[in-house]
């Protein structure tokens, strides 16, 4: 539980972010085999063909890649195997120099070869753990023996004639939209000024994102009382505590004390076939490039997904979230995500949403969603200007024109900072 802790008891800068120390056992592998053998029409090395191929081949490294290995560079150089594959002389290379990974072939090929076993057990295995220890991680070969997919049912609310089908803890996504809705369920929005709209969606999130700070976790480990969180009748007793012309203090809800400040990589993708099939599918590692670190011989960037848990309860992690012991580091305990993978459904038909943001993912999708309900296109909803707040730190940041100059005026002489 206190790995990330000095003899102090203070967080250890960067440990849950940086090195082999900050990666959990990836699961991506074993969902790629699971997708494969239960719902898929074709086998596992044909659809690991293309990825093969783009590893043995390389592919040209773009702007936006380049930025975040810039930003990486001191915690890569650290990993020899990772500085061969992205550095060049120590150093970010120009953009379009060719990445090859023929490793990351290889490991991809026993995976499409022999399935779980091929990642799980065997040569991959035995290079990624000898890898990670020798570097001073603690995985073992039990452990990603013993890693198994578990399938969950998804959590279904309803907002003015819209059914939203989204992701079960661990993630977060799915309870804190649900929350959210409920909380909206109760004001005509439509009726409202920009700065009022805005104001009551921001109390929303507000509330939604405490509890998820406080009650969330993995649903193995953590008994949650969703039952609450998801009664109507809970967020229509948060919207009492809401003024129409005041903003509401963080810190006056009862919920976890800001104890410090510290200073995304993730993909989503969504699908429909032709015969009515649909996939939300949300994949990361975490931060820009993981946790900077490679297993000899593997190819595989590491992630670093022990950052998502709460190394000590008001402790900030690098997405400036909060969380308590429900969340706490234990071992075989998935970390508390914000994927938000949804399906929007009403008369107007079916929207497959998701997005890469870390703790902005589920406000994102939120206001992507509402955005669908009022006749946006898909183009109209991924273009639109963003605004979020997350309970701690209390305030709202927002993306240049999502918040027109009045409002923000009068958001301010609401109380609400923004950033």
């Amino acid at each position: 539980r206190d790995m990330y802790l000095d003899a102090e008891g203070q967080p250890v800068p960067r440990a849950s972010v940086d090195g082999p120390l900050a990666a959990g056992i990836p699961g991506e592998p074993a969902g790629l085999v699971h997708l494969a053998e239960n719902y898929g029409t074709l086998p596992l090395s044909t659809l690991l063909a293309p990825a093969i191929a783009h590893a043995e081949q390389g592919f040209p490294i773009g702007r936006r890649a380049l930025l975040g290995l810039r930003f990486r560079t001191r915690t890569i150089l650290r990993s020899s195997a990772m500085a061969e594959v992205f550095l060049r002389d120590g150093q970010p290379p120009a953009e379009g120099t060719i990445i090859t990974q023929p490793d990351l072939a290889n490991t991809l090929r026993r995976l499409a070869e022999q399935g779980a076993a091929g990642f799980y057990a065997g040569e991959t295995a035995r290079l990624l753990v000898d890898g990670v220890r020798e570097a001073g991680g603690i995985w073992t070969l039990d452990d990603l023996a013993t890693y198994r997919v578990i399938e969950r049912e998804p959590l279904i609310t309803e907002y003015a004639g819209m059914r939203v089908v989204s992701a079960p803890p661990p993630s977060s996504g799915g309870i804190v939209l649900a929350q959210i809705f409920n909380f909206l369920d109760g004001y005509d929005l439509e009726a409202m000024s920009e700065a009022q709209r805005t104001h009551y969606v921001v109390e929303a999130m507000r509330r939604a994102y405490r509890d998820r700070a406080v009650y969330l976790g993995d649903p193995g480990f953590t008994a949650m009382p969703l039952e609450m969180l998801l009664d109507k009748h809970y967020m229509a007793g948060q919207r009492i505590s809401v003024a129409p012309d005041k903003a509401t203090p963080s810190e006056t809800l009862v919920g976890i004390a800001n104890d410090a400040s510290e200073g995304s990589q993730t993909t989503h993708f969504s699908i429909l076939d032709d015969r009515g099939n649909r996939v939300a599918a949300t994949i990361t590692v975490n931060t820009w490039y993981g946790s900077g670190f490679m297993a000899p011989g593997t190819g595989i960037v590491l992630n670093n997904e022990m950052d998502d848990f709460s190394i000590k309860p008001g402790v900030p992690n690098d997405f400036e979230l909060v969380g308590k012991e429900a969340n706490e580091v234990e071992p075989g305990k998935r970390p508390l995500s914000s994927m938000s993978p949804s399906f929007l459904e009403s008369e107007r038909g079916v929207a497959v949403v998701g997005t890469p943001g870390g703790s902005r993912i589920i406000t994102m999708v939120l206001r992507a969603a509402l955005a669908w309900q009022d006749g946006a296109t898909a183009r109209e909803m991924v273009e639109q200007k963003r605004f979020h707040h997350q309970y701690l730190p209390d305030e709202i940041s927002f993306e240049p024109d999502a918040i027109t100059a009045s409002a923000q005026a009068e958001l301010e002489r609401m109380g609400h900072e923004l950033s």
